[in-house]
């Protein structure tokens, strides 16, 4: 799915331009990294709760850079409401899974 909104024009990735799309008021999730350091970490979870923009934990940075067809990504903003309830829908439903499948 990220890569859909990649290709749609509805991701800004990177630090600067996921910053820029969370105060610019465009962002409506926001994906860090887990292997962010916990600087970055903090700093966009602070970020997002000032604002009022959803955000989670992604996948490791090489992980995510490859969903969007890029090099490592740290962060990541999507700025369409439709694919942001869609990979929220995603990752909960995969969420549910993944703990009903570890029992």
């Amino acid at each position: 799915m990220l890569g859909l909104a990649q290709r749609a024009g509805s991701v800004e990735s990177g630090e600067f331009c996921t910053e820029r799309a969370v105060k610019s008021g465009r962002a409506k999730l926001v994906f860090v990294a887990e292997d962010a350091s916990p600087a970055t970490r903090k700093n966009f979870r602070d970020m997002c709760d000032y604002y009022g923009v959803t955000i989670r934990t992604g996948p490791d940075m090489e992980r995510m850079g490859r969903a969007i067809g890029r090099k490592t990504r740290a962060s990541l903003a999507i700025t369409d409401e439709n694919f942001a309830n869609a990979i929220l829908k995603i990752a909960e439903e995969e969420e549910i899974g993944g703990s009903a499948n570890g029992r």
